[in-house]
């Protein structure tokens, strides 16, 4: 320690990491406090993390959580700490302790980048990453309340830095640096499954340090002790690594190699599939276009981030001695995404599955500018004024007034580069992830064709709005708050339970429920809704904004004849179904609910043009909506157009690929035609999204009934079929399975 401080003392760049790290120790709580809930943290995370602390509290007595195969799947390290603090302080808003607690592992997570810097290209190049990575929106407002993906990120960049130490510390690696690592790496792995794949790097740069560093003139007894002591060093930092790993998951406790591999193969083959808002569209996640996780990146960082990866690119490759560092950070940001891109990963919520490969890109992009201004001071014969180097870079800086012209003003345009990003933040605190770079156009041009608040952040400040604004009834009875994040909704009620009740409404289903108001983030709306000037909804009383557009919307319900319309249909009861949803509709010519009810309604009562009437003015205000269309699609079948009936049904399909409804009324119109070509067709494009249930053996064997096809046949063309369709996605192990179903063996 003395001789690091010896070193380093008289480094300006030295107390400027210093003071930076400190300033943000104490920031990124602070501004953790505004921020809302994230769309897992109170339905999954927070049961999962009271399953976990009952098993250790009862000496694994308790074993619920070990049942629990979704969320089993995840380490919960994260959850068990913050769910062990709250319950040993007696800690009542357990929500706003996750967040200050999710900021500390943010800082952590730049604090190391930082510390990857310094080891690589110096001090100076630290203090460049500390304000790139501080300065990143998309990091700095996950760090507020993403418990996964930042935890996982924050542990892994910590796990990659003792990596590089281990390497530094070539031939002789240090214990405590292994112990470290062992720490980091088992914490990363219990965030996500992911963390082994500090191992591949360790193994794969030891390998090619090892073999860049061997000299002709070394013994071969002295190459094979190196070796030797790294295979032992390697071997003890993973088996350490496996049995903390053990001792904080216990889903893993039980059986650790065999549940190691099932997790393994479950993360793997993850089959959740999301809607996302992608290019104008959207689109499911495991069918997103290959370049989505690049893209999402490229367009939502700080164009400051991507000028100094382009440095790094043209500066920090041609010393001999820098390539190692270079490809060893180059690396660990360009497999990551390149292996998404290339297993064609289920991704979704932007590049926030890829967040641990972002550190080693602002590494990068930190030395890029640093070699930037030593390319400078080159030229201005700066660089003579300088001290010795040693290997965690330089230990003192230019002296001379055109040095310190030049050292200050790298850091101005450093923070002139980021000064959209700091008036993002600045302006838009705490939805600071919800950022998208010039590439992008802004907020402006991605409104509508990129996610917003997919992490619902914004229901916070929307619930307690209506806290505060909402009118009490006149019946005395409980206000009630309608919302899809019913769980983030109901924790901000939790303190006024007498006054406040939330209830589950689907945003396209609201007009069927019963409440007073709805918050809805504008996740999962139709992007041409979104941008046309029916939206915001004429009731809408609150919008939650980044720069001027709207993330998070309030509806007052101020009639409620389309609710007590629907409770009318339901029963059977059509004739005041009908009045009722004209009343709705003379309040508010613009209810989409009563428009799609009342043409239902004239298409079960056989009067298919006063059904398109309605259903007409609803595709006008939102054109893309699947059960609109598809009771159109059913209006022209009754008028007896089944042309036009198909093309609506091709428009759906288009648009919303997993929409089932749409195949089935496809194969009814061809299966009325007789058109059995046509209606297979329907059915392999069922088949090819997964989409085989009972409905589908059902009217399959019906299908095959029509052309004298007995069961048994039809199950085995089925099965032929399914084999088919998997072996040309690349599931092998499933089409073998159906093949063996199809012969009967």
């Amino acid at each position: 320690m003395k001789e690091f401080w010896t070193k380093n003392k008289n480094n300006i760049w030295f107390w400027a990491f210093i003071i930076i790290a400190a300033a943000l120790f104490f920031i990124m709580p602070l501004l953790s406090l505004d921020a809302g809930n994230s769309g897992d943290e109170d339905g999954f995370q927070w049961p999962y993390a009271k399953q976990i602390y009952d098993y250790y509290a009862t000496g694994g007595k308790d074993t619920t959580c070990l049942k629990n195969d979704d969320m089993g799947m995840h380490g919960g390290f994260f959850d068990q700490l913050t769910y062990a603090t709250a319950k040993w302080f007696h800690v009542e808003n357990y929500s706003q302790l996750r967040h200050v607690m999710n900021s500390g592992f943010g800082w952590i997570c730049i604090l190391f980048a930082g510390l990857i810097a310094l080891k690589v290209a110096g001090w100076r190049a630290a203090v460049f990453t500390l304000l790139l990575m501080f300065f990143s929106p998309r990091l700095l407002g996950h760090s507020f309340n993403n418990p996964k993906d930042l935890i996982f990120a924050s542990m892994l960049t910590a796990s990659l830095y003792y990596v590089v130490c281990l390497i530094k510390e070539y031939p002789k690696p240090r214990i405590s640096t292994s112990i470290k690592l062992a720490v980091f790496a088992a914490l990363a792995i219990v965030s996500r499954f992911a963390g082994y794949l500090i191992f591949a790097y360790l193994v794969l740069f030891l390998i090619i340090y090892h073999i860049m560093m061997k000299k002709k003139t070394d013994p071969a007894k002295e190459r094979f002790k190196t070796v030797g002591r790294y295979v032992i060093f390697v071997a003890a930092i993973g088996l350490v690594t496996f049995g903390l790993t053990i001792a904080l998951w216990p889903y893993i406790m039980s059986s650790p190699i065999q549940t190691t591999m099932k997790i393994f193969h479950g993360m793997s083959q993850y089959d959740i599939a999301i809607r996302q808002l992608f290019e104008g569209t959207l689109q499911w996640s495991d069918r997103l276009p290959w370049y989505y996780t690049p893209k999402y990146i490229l367009i939502s960082i700080p164009i400051a981030v991507i000028i100094g990866m382009i440095l790094f690119f043209i500066f920090c490759w041609r010393k001999k001695e820098e390539r190692f560092w270079a490809f060893f950070i180059f690396f660990t940001f360009f497999f990551p995404v390149f292996w998404i891109v290339y297993t064609h990963a289920n991704v979704y919520g932007g590049w926030r599955h890829a967040m641990f490969a972002y550190p080693p890109m602002v590494v990068a992009a930190g030395w890029g500018f640093d070699a930037l201004v030593k390319w400078v001071e080159s030229k201005f014969g700066i660089n003579k004024e300088q001290l010795t180097i040693n290997n965690e870079g330089e230990t003192a800086q230019p002296t001379s007034t055109k040095g310190i012209i030049v050292n200050v003003a790298s850091v101005v345009v450093i923070l002139a580069l980021l000064i959209g990003p700091i008036r993002h933040i600045v302006a838009n605190h705490p939805y600071e992830y919800v950022y998208f770079n010039e590439l992008a156009g802004g907020m402006n041009k991605a409104f509508g064709n990129y996610e917003m608040d997919y992490y619902y952040h914004s229901t916070r400040e929307a619930t307690e709005w209506v806290i505060a604004n909402a009118e009490p009834k006149a019946d005395g009875s409980k206000v009630r708050v309608g919302t899809w994040h019913q769980a983030s909704v109901s924790y901000f009620l939790r303190n006024d339970t007498a006054r406040f009740q939330s209830t589950f409404i689907r945003w396209y289903e609201k007009e069927n429920s019963d409440w007073d108001y709805a918050v809805f983030t504008i996740t999962g709306i139709n992007p041409e809704y979104l941008r046309s000037s029916h939206f915001p909804p004429k009731n809408t009383v609150k919008t939650i904004e980044v720069d001027g557009k709207p993330i998070c919307i309030v509806l007052k319900r101020e009639d409620k004849s389309d609710c007590q319309a629907f409770k009318y249909k339901n029963e059977g009861r059509l004739d005041s179904a009908f009045i009722l949803y004209q009343q709705a509709l003379q309040k508010d010519p613009e209810n989409l609910g009563a428009l799609l009810n009342l043409g239902e309604l004239y298409v079960r009562t056989n009067r298919p043009d006063s059904a398109l009437h309605f259903l007409n003015r609803y595709t006008e205000i939102d054109p893309y909506a699947e059960v609109a269309n598809y009771m159109t699609a059913y209006a022209y079948i009754y008028k007896g157009d089944n042309d036009k009936a198909l093309d609506i049904v091709r428009k759906i399909q288009k648009h919303n690929i997993k929409y089932t409804g749409a195949y089935y009324l496809a194969i009814q119109i061809y299966m009325q035609k007789r058109d059995f070509v046509a209606a297979n067709k329907e059915f392999m494009k069922l088949i090819d999204i997964d989409r085989v249930d009972d409905q589908f053996v059902q009217v399959w064997l019906q299908f095959n009934q029509m052309q004298n096809i007995d069961a048994q046949h039809a199950y085995i063309k089925l099965y032929k079929a399914m084999a088919k369709s998997f072996e040309k996605r690349g599931k092998k192990k499933e089409a073998e399975q159906y093949r063996k179903l199809a012969t009967g063996r």
